[in-house]
């Protein structure tokens, strides 16, 4: 990659960047208690991940200092730290085969993997303050099963498909001006 290559590469990274902070400060979140999802701040991740695992492994690591930033507690601001390991192997097999999003099949498959992938991330880390006794009542009143499996972990897996659909409709137009070499050349129409 020339010099001219890495300069877009991290200015498109700090681009997605500066969205993944922005996002958790001003974007609506849908409550389900006692667990909370915030709207659409996977997609520069998921965008970041078309482009290449480093774009993808920085702004997934930049975006949980925004949920830091914007004072969420910490099992949510892990929870956004742990974004950088789904990234991070979803990236990786972008990377390996960018055509994993050229057919529906193929990309519904792709997302759902990388969505269960996030999922057990998060799950680990709520499971982890759950049996530490860190989390707050509700979640003890409903149980495990309900808020962690149910409520974090399959909340995640749907969170996590709605914002790779939004990152796809975004990621489509986005391809036909970037001139670096990315991961993810076309994405099926």
């Amino acid at each position: 990659m020339d010099q001219r290559n890495k300069i877009q590469l991290m200015t498109l990274s700090a681009l997605l960047s500066a969205i993944g902070i922005i996002i958790p400060m001003f974007a609506p979140r849908i409550v389900l208690e006692p667990a909370s999802f915030t709207l659409a701040s996977h997609v520069p991740i998921f965008i970041a991940m078309f482009i290449s695992p480093y774009a993808a492994i920085a702004v997934a690591l930049i975006s949980g200092f925004g949920f830091l930033i914007a004072g969420f507690p910490i099992v949510i601001v892990l929870r956004a730290f742990s974004h950088i390991l789904f990234a991070t192997i979803g990236a990786y097999m972008l990377k390996k085969n960018g055509k994993l999003l050229s057919s529906l099949k193929s990309t519904v498959l792709f997302g759902l993997f990388v969505s269960v992938i996030h999922a057990v991330f998060e799950v680990g880390v709520v499971t982890f303050f759950y049996w530490g006794n860190g989390m707050t009542s509700v979640y003890y009143e409903k149980g495990y099963l309900l808020s962690v499996i149910g409520l974090v972990g399959l909340g995640t897996i749907v969170h996590s498909m709605i914002d790779f659909t939004i990152a796809l409709v975004v990621w489509e137009p986005l391809q036909q001006i970037i001139t670096i070499p990315v991961s993810v050349n076309k994405v099926r129409k």
